[in-house]
């Protein structure tokens, strides 16, 4: 090769060989700092996850400048959004979620489904980041290109994770997903909060592990539309069905839901995929009863206003916080509770009135 057509060369314009190569390119451009807003906002809605991975991350975004350019592309996503099922689905670890949520997601993209999978994960209290691993755990589905795999760590505040998870349904939405899985960690109050922001919500069971009273405790049975017995396979077939039909027995002591939808008791065995067609099924009635009856679009509706009066609450929070005084002021006040020189009522009492300072 001779020195001028070297020199050609090195001057050639890099240009990727390859859809991967371009979609490589496509990252490292969304990555810089000042990726603007529309920018984002236009590779969303053609579908680019790359953009929607940047655009959930601005969304988590503890740092005060990102929270205006989140709220700016959420409202842009908005018009977008809500043409999706949003199904939550908990129970207690080890009664296999991921992997019933694999095998659930691989039978919806063999049905012509995009689907999204919201994981809120607990957080490692060292580095703060997510532990669950829900993307290792779900081999096949992470594969897929109709498949969205997002775990968020939950942080400290519960209130917090959830409407961002909230808002990453939008983005979602945005995105062309028309199915959204909002998985819970399976412990304390999430449930709660993953309830106010789906339209079906599943608790899965396991059989001949002592979770049958747990159906028993109101709370968690009155949230759930349908009670899934997972691992109804080999050994566990027998004492899957007989969970099952108690299960049943306890449904009916309960009132009929505002809904006027009846919670169902399936089995299913996500390591082998059976059931999980019926299960889908299952979703899709609820779907049309609840369309019919108007309280699908009602329940959103509330949903909207328990989620306007929640960002209310953890902006007023934040607010307190991140005061200058009351930062000055706060590890004063505690020491002064656990000295006993002041109750913990007229402490708040101070710092709340010290907070309307100007």
């Amino acid at each position: 090769m001779s020195k001028d057509q070297t020199k050609h060369k090195s001057q050639s314009p890099k240009v990727p060989s390859s859809t991967t190569g371009y979609a490589i390119d496509r990252f490292k451009r969304l990555q810089q700092k000042e990726v603007s807003v529309k920018v984002i906002f236009d590779e969303i809605i053609n579908k680019d996850t790359a953009a929607l991975s940047k655009g959930i991350t601005l969304i988590e975004s503890t740092k005060q400048k990102h929270s205006k350019k989140a709220q700016q592309l959420v409202e842009m996503c908005l018009p977008y959004a809500n043409n999706s099922i949003r199904i939550g689905i908990t129970g207690v670890p080890g009664v296999g979620k991921s992997t019933f949520i694999e095998a659930l997601g691989n039978l919806l993209i063999q049905k012509g489904k995009k689907v999204a999978v919201l994981a809120v994960d607990p957080s490692s209290t060292i580095s703060h980041g997510s532990i669950l691993g829900d993307k290792t755990r779900m081999e096949s589905l992470v594969r897929s290109s109709e498949a969205f795999i997002r775990p968020s760590p939950s942080g400290k505040s519960l209130g917090g994770v959830a409407q961002k998870t909230r808002e990453s349904i939008i983005l979602c939405e945005a995105a062309g997903y028309d199915v959204i899985i909002i998985e819970t960690v399976g412990v304390g109050q999430s449930e709660t909060a993953v309830h106010s922001m789906v339209d079906f919500f599943l608790l899965l069971k396991l059989a001949g592990a002592g979770d049958e009273l747990q159906g028993i405790k109101r709370g968690i049975i009155e949230m759930a539309d349908a009670l899934v017995i997972n691992k109804a396979d080999g050994d566990n077939l027998l004492r899957a069905r007989k969970a099952k039909n108690q299960f049943r027995k306890a449904l009916h002591l309960y009132p009929l839901a505002q809904s006027t939808w009846s919670p169902e008791v399936l089995t299913c065995s996500a390591l082998e995929g059976s059931g999980i067609e019926d299960i889908w099924e299952l979703i899709l009635k609820y779907q049309e009863v609840t369309s019919k009856n108007g309280f699908f679009e009602e329940n959103r509706i509330q949903q909207n206003k328990f989620w306007l009066l929640q960002t209310i609450e953890e902006q007023l929070k934040s607010s307190f916080y991140n005061n200058p005084k009351i930062k000055d002021e706060l590890n004063s006040q505690i020491q002064g509770v656990q000295q006993n020189k002041i109750t913990p009522f007229a402490a708040a009492h101070y710092l709340l009135e010290l907070s309307k300072e100007k």
